[in-house]
């Protein structure tokens, strides 16, 4: 089960996500970026988000840490725009809540080098999720002490919008020509030799089970929640077994030098920072101070 909290401060919405989330704090002193049932997408998106993440820590990918969250309206009196309003108004209840990461970075591939093995990893993970939403466009991934995090996993399992065709769905090959990682030779083959075999019906059993049967309740077609539950199970078991032979993968882009400024490109590489201690973070001897 995933922890609990309550939010107590409702701080900023975050105006890049097309579901307009929100930077809360909550009664456990944490902060956390708060997606609401309320939005647009509605609460498949949380299930999806719930799913796919929960996977990918058990995959040994770096997700920030997922928890519930209560939500009572009355904290956005004081918000002066209407739009945020009028979605915590639609939201009271059991929302979502991610760690929010101060001082991470968006992901830029020019600026950031990735190895050939995590992004093998990474475009697996994508493709069996069938994530729609990794690309060169919109990467969908943080930067935090030198470290690649993968964030927003609402556009993944797209069968699950529509229950009557999610086995042909879930057969489909996934295009990765335009995956943000492509240009760095993700060796899938390698990632799916060590994760698929990991992605078992008791893996996908215990994660399902971290979504709260309110987000599945009322779904047409299932009578139970725990039936709707076994019906996410199947398509991603099944996708684990061989996606890996469907995916399309263009030759990785010629590279070219980033825009990024330099004091950006020596934060974004992972450790050890050529300027700064490994462990601390702090400038090194070799700086002179």
């Amino acid at each position: 089960m995933l922890n609990e909290v309550t939010a107590t401060r409702y701080v900023t919405p975050l105006r890049e996500g097309g579901s307009l989330p929100g930077i809360v704090e909550a009664d456990d002193l944490g902060t956390y970026v708060m997606k609401f049932t309320g939005a647009g997408q509605g609460r498949k998106t949380l299930v999806a988000e719930v799913i796919c993440g929960e996977l990918a820590r058990r995959l040994a990918l770096r997700v920030p840490r997922l928890v519930t969250m209560q939500l009572d309206p009355v904290i956005g009196l004081s918000e002066p725009d209407q739009e945020v309003q009028e979605l915590l108004k639609a939201s009271g209840g059991l929302n979502l809540g991610m760690d929010y990461l101060p001082g991470s970075i968006g992901f830029d591939p020019l600026a950031y080098q990735v190895s050939s093995a995590e992004a093998g990893k990474v475009v697996w993970f994508d493709a069996l999720i069938n994530n729609v939403d990794r690309s060169w466009r919109n990467p969908n991934m943080l930067v935090w002490h030198g470290d690649l995090w993968l964030i927003d996993h609402g556009a993944t399992m797209i069968w699950h919008h529509n229950w009557p065709g999610a086995q042909a769905s879930a057969a489909k090959p996934y295009n990765a020509s335009d995956h943000a990682l492509a240009p760095f030779g993700p060796d899938v083959a390698s990632a799916a030799a060590e994760l698929a075999p990991l992605v078992t019906e008791e893996l996908l059993t215990e994660v399902t089970a971290l979504v709260p049967d309110e987000w599945l309740v009322d779904e047409p077609g299932f009578d139970t929640t725990d039936a709707l539950r076994r019906a996410y199970v199947a398509p991603l078991l099944a996708r684990a077994a061989d996606i890996h032979e469907r995916i399309t993968l263009d030759a990785p882009a010629k590279a070219t030098p980033s825009q990024a400024p330099g004091w950006l490109t020596d934060h974004l590489k992972p450790w050890p920072h050529p300027t700064k201690d490994s462990k601390t973070g702090q400038p090194g001897e070799k700086d002179g101070k």
